[in-house]
């Protein structure tokens, strides 16, 4: 039994090596958001997310994130609009606590990466595809994103024509 215990566990042994899982957290994970409109602009973000990210041998290909982002965490640069974003108008906060994204493929792009992978807010899973700097150091992630999403495409119409409808994110992950 013991040599059976031990030949598996060499096979194992390399594996694990090679492999990192990462918990991302609002510690070290941060998504903040410029939404615009024709007399401005207002600012915000999630303070609250958890999550994990994988990936082996060092390489940003194999990278996979699992985010879940506590939707009543969300916050504005205006308390009034804070509110008014949590509301049915925008993400309906009540009946659609979380959000999540889940990656599906990450490729080489130039000397960046494609990061593409499923986004669902407000009851609806969307693809999205963005940009990402990535850095992979032993249990180390870094990994850096500035893109566009348009909110409409998950429903939230609410102001077309005063309130544009692309709204600017920045990602960022530092698991140093």
């Amino acid at each position: 039994m013991l040599r059976t215990i031990s030949a598996f566990a060499l096979v194992l042994v390399p594996v694990l090596a090679s492999a990192a899982d990462i918990p991302l957290t609002d510690k070290n994970t941060t998504i903040n958001f410029v939404g615009t409109k024709p007399g401005g602009k207002h600012n915000g973000g999630f303070k609250s997310l958890t999550g994990t990210a994988s990936f082996q041998n060092n390489d940003p290909t194999t990278l996979k994130i699992a985010l879940d982002i506590d939707m009543d965490s969300l916050y504005a640069d205006e308390p009034k609009l804070t509110n008014h974003l949590k509301s049915p108008d925008f993400f309906g906060v009540k009946s659609n606590p979380k959000a999540k994204f889940v990656t599906t493929s990450v490729e080489k792009a130039g000397g960046d990466y494609k990061v593409t992978g499923d986004l669902t807010m407000v009851g609806q899973t969307k693809s999205v595809a963005f940009p990402a700097q990535i850095t992979l150091n032993g249990n180390a992630l870094t990994l850096t994103s500035t893109f566009s999403i348009d909110r409409t495409k998950w429903g939230m119409k609410y102001g077309q024509g005063k309130v544009d409808n692309m709204v600017k994110l920045t990602v960022s992950v530092n698991t140093k």
